[in-house]
């Protein structure tokens, strides 16, 4: 079944007509069926423009209408086990920093093989960060746990609406109940420029002093799994077969005379690796995380960009607003389909067996048994190259005639001919179509 005309109008669905105006958004967001007058994948190309989505950028303020972010509840799961955690029906093991780490990361569901370390003083409490002292970070599809050893406990959650949501916990007591406040001292960096003033998530590459201060910066406000290789990595450990030969991870600097000269360092070598739930900082989950990081925060920046052009429009955004959007939708497709994903060495690489089978669980598959979560790790990162993260809150919460325009420009991505998604082959198109046809239950009408 082809999709809708381009042209169309108005859908009539059950006797209602859903109004679709100035370049094709629909306003109605009451519209419930799986159809969508969806506009060429062409129109933002000769309408996008530099000053647009500049003005567009401007028109976001987290903190005012419609957005409010710091008069919102959050929804996040991290918020979600607070509730919990308030009607006594979780108990925190607060014996020890590791204890308690382990299970707050069980009670929300956060694999500990996903464990990364990095020793450069590039987050909130910098002052407790260096080679010596590397933060341990674990993550799932939506939320994020970080730990100082002899410091405090953090977390990240993603509400699909609100952003990025952060929190903090006071220094574990023994024997007491953990409490953790929201904070709002991560903004100038999870809500600045990198991350289009949207409350996000951000990722830093540099080469570290002994003391964990910056001395060089390999990539500049930029996530996601374009990134070479090459520019990832510096200030965090790496290990698990990897194969890079030119990587900044396990090294510090010092500047003697002008010149940088560098150290390596083993995970462990300058600290007791038992400070840590596990000795290792694997690449594979550093690959995940860092698709995770652009998945996010492209769909978050969607979100705030939607609500603010209904907001001051009334609903009824131009021709400019509109050029915009679809510049973004066309973006967060191509990152779907994992459009410029770096390479990998060339011997691939080889990931943690424990981490591939906990990231796996509970997966989606077809018929035939493909899913979205099946590794490649020879060439790409995964088999099926359409991101799982379709498969989580984040992509749930963006409104629907949005999912609707992102789905029509996947399913022309995989049924079209042309230069722009070649790099897929036809038998992956037809695997990851047949995947989606299979899993997921909000597609439009035509998929089908």
């Amino acid at each position: 079944m082809k999709p809708p005309d381009p042209n169309q109008k108005a859908d009539t669905i059950k006797g209602r007509t859903q109004s679709i105006v100035d370049g094709g958004i629909l306003v109605d967001l009451a519209w419930t069926d799986q159809r969508v007058a969806s506009t060429p994948i062409w129109f933002a190309v000769f309408l996008i423009c530099a000053t647009s989505a500049l003005a567009a950028e401007q028109m976001l303020d987290f903190k005012a209408e419609p957005h409010n972010y710091f008069q919102r509840q959050p929804k996040d799961r991290f918020a979600q086990l607070q509730e919990r955690m308030a009607r006594g029906e979780v108990k925190f093991d607060t014996s020890s920093d590791k204890a308690f780490l382990q299970s707050l990361l069980t009670a929300l569901k956060i694999p500990v093989t996903s464990q990364m370390l990095v020793f450069s003083a590039t987050s909130l409490q910098d002052d407790k960060i260096h080679p010596t002292n590397p933060r341990a970070l674990y993550f799932n599809e939506d939320t994020y746990v970080g730990l100082v050893p002899g410091a405090r406990a953090e977390v990240i959650g993603i509400d699909p609406e609100m952003g990025a949501v952060f929190y903090i916990f006071d220094r574990i007591q023994p024997g007491s109940t953990p409490v953790a406040q929201r904070s709002d001292k991560c903004m100038n960096c999870h809500a600045g420029n990198a991350t289009h003033r949207v409350p996000g998530l951000v990722a830093e590459s540099v080469m570290p002093a002994a003391n964990g201060a910056s001395l060089e910066s390999y990539r500049h406000e930029e996530f996601g799994h374009q990134i070479p290789l090459s520019q990832r990595f510096g200030g965090w450990h790496l290990t698990g077969g990897h194969h890079l030969e030119n990587a900044h991870a396990n090294m510090f600097g010092q500047m003697n005379a002008g010149k940088l000269t560098t150290r390596t360092i083993q995970p462990g070598e300058l600290y007791d690796p038992a400070i840590h739930l596990l000795p290792t900082s694997d690449i594979l989950p550093q690959l995940v995380h860092e698709h995770q990081l652009g998945f996010t925060n492209k769909a978050l920046h969607l979100q705030y960009v939607v609500r603010s052009m209904l907001h001051e429009t009334k609903g009824r955004p131009g021709t400019k607003e509109n050029a915009v959007l679809e510049e973004l939708i066309h973006q967060l497709a191509r990152y779907i389909l994992f459009a410029d994903e770096a390479e990998l060495p060339k011997a691939g690489i080889e990931g943690d067996p424990a981490y591939i089978r906990e990231f796996q669980a509970g997966k989606r598959t077809s018929t035939s048994g493909l899913s979205l979560r099946d590794f490649d790790l020879k060439q790409h990162l995964f088999r099926n190259r359409c991101s799982y993260m379709i498969d989580t809150p984040i992509w749930e919460g963006l409104p629907a005639f949005v999912k609707q325009r992102i789905y029509a420009r996947i399913w022309s991505a995989l049924t079209e001919l042309g230069k722009e998604f070649a790099y897929l082959g036809p038998a992956e198109k037809q695997n990851i179509r047949l995947i989606l046809k299979e899993t997921r239950r909000d597609l439009p009408g035509f998929w089908k």
